[in-house]
């Protein structure tokens, strides 16, 4: 029996952006837009893992801080690495000061510059921070926080991929899945991620509602600024601008959440 469309696009969406034993038997356009609108989808079981670690260790009798520690990890862990490789390396090409075609080499080298270093450790510091900080108020808030996160930083891709964001090269898997989402569809999917963020935290209360929508507004918009500072440096994204983009908004909905 032939698959439905829409789980070509699940297909897509877990074989590319985790490491879960998902085959991909799908990749054209088509099945790249359904991945890339199902990105949040992918966020929504990454960040249920982190939580689940996060919640087990503090169960086996760990601190807040160990927690933190390992919600961080799973979400590295489920996708290889590759976006906190991608922001080092898309830090790397924005820090040498280079024209875009030197700094996009730059940015395919195997190895990590100080930018990327500088970078990883300080974004990796403000999740664990963040993180430890939500967990140390509840045990619901740190899970949340690592839900939310997750999904609000595959948000950032399906919004990342829309129509009129072009490819910085003509190859690779920024290439791919450059421009394929249609401005409606990356709409829908951001008032969607952000509904159920703003449902979730009101199981906390009236100012958690607009705590919670507020981090996954904060994370896309953060995000946002990123995207448009690399398309003017390199012309366009690359999967490494794609990974940043994933890193910076899980960042910023964490340190929005454990802000107040």
């Amino acid at each position: 029996m032939p698959e439905f469309p829409p789980l070509h696009g699940l297909r897509f969406a877990f074989g590319t952006l985790t490491v879960l034993p998902v085959t991909v038997i799908r990749w054209d356009r088509g099945a790249a837009r359904g991945g890339m609108l199902c990105a949040p989808v992918v966020g929504l079981v990454v960040g249920g893992c982190a939580a689940g670690v996060g919640l087990l260790l503090l169960l086996l009798g760990a601190g807040p801080l160990l927690a933190a520690v390992g919600g961080v990890a799973v979400p590295a862990a489920l996708t290889r690495g590759l976006h906190l490789d991608g922001l080092a390396d898309t830090a790397d090409g924005l820090g040498s000061g280079r024209p875009a075609e030197d700094a996009l080499r730059i940015m395919k080298q195997s190895d990590i510059g100080p930018f990327g270093v500088i970078t990883l450790v300080f974004v990796l510091l403000a999740q664990v921070a963040a993180l430890a900080q939500l967990y140390d108020a509840s045990w619901a808030r740190g899970a949340l926080a690592a839900v939310v996160s997750a999904a609000a930083a595959r948000l950032a891709l399906t919004l990342a991929a829309r129509g009129g964001v072009p490819p910085a090269r003509p190859e690779g898997l920024g290439a791919a899945v450059a421009g394929v989402v249609p401005a409606r569809g990356a709409l829908g999917a951001a008032l969607a991620v952000t509904g159920a963020a703003a449902a979730l935290g009101a199981l906390f209360g009236p100012y958690d509602i607009a705590r919670t929508a507020l981090a996954v507004v904060a994370s896309v918009t953060v995000a946002e600024l990123l995207l448009r500072h690399c398309i003017r440096r390199f012309g366009g994204v690359t999967g490494d601008v794609f990974g940043g983009l994933a890193e910076t908004a899980a960042t910023t909905a964490l340190v929005v959440l454990a802000l107040g």
